[in-house]
């Protein structure tokens, strides 16, 4: 299983939400390469990277900044927020971003996944951001009235090879990840599942590669200075 820090934008700065709350914002970096520098430096290979604004817009708004966090560290990077069309899609391939996060476009414009996968392969994943049972979209601000569960199913059919699953309740909280959910999803699916949302520990990180997931993401838990990246990478090699 590979450790994914993440990295959430707002306004250019590294900031972190509470459960999606855009009213309850905590900025932790105003310039977020200095983070994703501190991330490599303890030994990640990948990050997650949000555009909340975009997310919230429905347009790509920090996309240089993405690309600068990417150019400069030399990480591999999965980018999402706002990434409604294929205009959006084409713009962060070509810009040489390694992975595209589809989140309410995969939800709500039936066979927009299937044609990005069709057209960039594994380079798309899709978001599934769960809120009682359904996939909450727009920067969780809607329910889209999906069920999660036959939501990824679909998303499998369609071609799509990972999925990063979110767990909205446990977001921010430092409750701990919801095992039960990614249990779920690991028996059901047979695709790449990344587990995002309530990882606070490295118990968590043990238990989720116990489950066989394909990666875990790492938000407030490093922010607080509960769980150190490099702490977490260690943890999977025993």
């Amino acid at each position: 299983m590979i450790i994914i820090p993440a990295i959430d934008l707002f306004q250019g700065k590294a900031v972190r939400l509470f459960q999606g709350d855009y009213t309850n914002i905590t900025v932790y970096d105003d310039n977020p390469v200095n983070t994703a520098m501190k991330f490599k430096a303890q030994g990640a290979e990948w990050l997650h990277i949000v555009d909340l604004e975009g997310a919230k817009s429905g347009i790509p708004v920090n996309i240089e900044t993405v690309m600068r966090i990417h150019d400069v560290t030399g990480l591999k990077c999965e980018a999402g927020g706002g990434i409604r069309n294929m205009a959006a899609v084409e713009r962060y391939i070509n810009s040489g971003i390694d992975r595209v996060i589809l989140g309410t476009s995969a939800a709500t414009q039936e066979g927009f996944a299937q044609e990005a996968v069709r057209n960039f392969g594994d380079k798309i994943a899709v978001g599934v951001d769960i809120r009682n049972g359904n996939v909450a979209v727009k920067g969780w601000l809607e329910d889209s009235g999906v069920d999660a569960l036959s939501f990824c199913s679909r998303m499998q059919n369609d071609g799509v090879k990972t999925i990063i699953s979110t767990d909205i309740s446990r977001d921010g909280a430092m409750k701990g990840t919801n095992r039960e959910l990614y249990r779920t999803l690991s028996s059901t699916l047979s695709i790449n599942i990344i587990a995002s949302g309530g990882v606070s520990s490295l118990d968590d990180v043990k238990a989720l590669a116990d489950l066989g997931l394909y990666g875990a993401i790492i938000g407030k838990a490093y922010y607080t200075g509960t769980v150190k990246i490099s702490d977490a990478i260690e943890a999977l090699k025993k």
